[in-house]
């Protein structure tokens, strides 16, 4: 269910996701129109459940693209909070290949006849 579902007039479903490797959210939010990317995270309570999240350091967007914390929210855009990398996937590349290990699509390696 949306958080603030009081009266729609005026506003605007949209929702805020965060995911870690144990746990991954989507939050249903009603904002009003005009709202920033940024507010739409502060309003839907991500922050006080996940205090990792540090809106300085993590990159956020809009289905999958990079987005300003201070883009205006369209109805039903996805606000997307963004993990650090754990491996630089160039780096991994590079070691795979030094390694002379073969590479399939997906990044794993393939079985050798």
């Amino acid at each position: 269910m949306a958080k603030n579902n009081t009266s729609h007039s005026n506003q605007i479903l949209v929702e805020v996701s965060y995911a870690r490797p144990d746990v991954q959210v989507i939050i249903p939010l009603f904002v009003d129109a005009g709202t920033t990317l940024e507010q739409a995270i502060q309003q839907s309570g991500v922050l006080n459940d996940f205090p990792e999240i540090d809106l300085n350091k993590n990159k956020v967007g809009i289905f999958s693209k990079i987005a300003k914390k201070d883009t205006v929210l369209r109805e039903k855009d996805r606000v997307e909070i963004y993990r650090p990398l754990i491996a630089d996937p160039k780096e991994v590349r590079k070691q795979r290949a030094a390694e002379g290990k073969a590479m399939k699509k997906g990044g794993g390696t393939t079985k050798e006849d």
